[in-house]
């Protein structure tokens, strides 16, 4: 009986681990993460082959998302019951500025994403940042929301900074990226399909980051 007992301790205590939960909160480009070839389901691929049972990918996306769509559906995110918070947003509070005038000022960017990178600290829940990737491939600083991006992208590396958390800088990737491989200035093709939303290349070129900082 006290064999019985030790050993029932002993398998108790080997219980493996619950797996690290990440949530990918954002836009139609983590929406469409988890679809075959998407980004999540990339990771989640990776994490089969190379830490399996250790980790979770889970995709928070809906198409449209700016950072205060985010916010208004923060307690819903927060039912998955995330160990880490990965934030992809940032392109639909550029590019509806000029699409359909409903963007999001920067101070309003700011406070928005700030109060939530906070209540994820109160909890202790692990909190990465992306930078926006692009809207338009092009390499000659033409593409008419670069500027805005770039300054969209600054506000989140600064968030990542203030707040010491770890920061997956998609911007400065895919610029670097087009540079080397987009020599005919192409618009969308490299790593987009309309400029905005990642073809195949683009989310295998996405995963790749993601896993950089969230793995190492």
């Amino acid at each position: 009986m006290r064999y019985l007992l030790l050993l029932s301790f002993a398998l108790f205590a080997w219980k493996a681990k619950d797996p690290v939960r990440v949530v990918f909160f954002g836009d139609s480009i983590t929406q469409a993460g988890v679809q075959p070839k998407g980004y999540i389901t990339e990771i989640q691929q990776h994490i089969a082959k190379n830490l399996p049972g250790q980790y979770e990918a889970i995709g928070a996306g809906v198409s449209g998302n700016k950072v205060y769509d985010l916010y208004l559906r923060f307690e819903e995110m927060l039912d998955l019951k995330p160990d880490v918070v990965v934030f992809y947003i940032g392109i639909n509070d550029v590019w509806h500025k000029q699409s359909s005038g409903t963007g999001t000022d920067a101070d309003k960017f700011t406070r928005f994403y700030e109060k939530m990178i906070d209540k994820l600290k109160a909890r202790n829940i692990k909190v990465v940042l992306a930078t926006p990737s692009v809207i338009g491939e092009r390499t000659d600083a033409s593409n008419p929301q670069d500027g805005d991006l770039n300054y969209y992208s600054g506000i989140v590396r600064s968030l990542a900074q203030k707040h010491g958390l770890e920061l997956v800088d998609l911007r400065k990737e895919f610029l670097e990226y087009n540079l080397k491989n987009n020599p005919q200035n192409a618009e969308k093709g490299i790593l987009t399909t309309d400029r905005v939303h990642l073809n195949e290349k683009g989310n295998a070129f996405v995963a790749e980051q993601m896993i950089k900082v969230l793995f190492k």
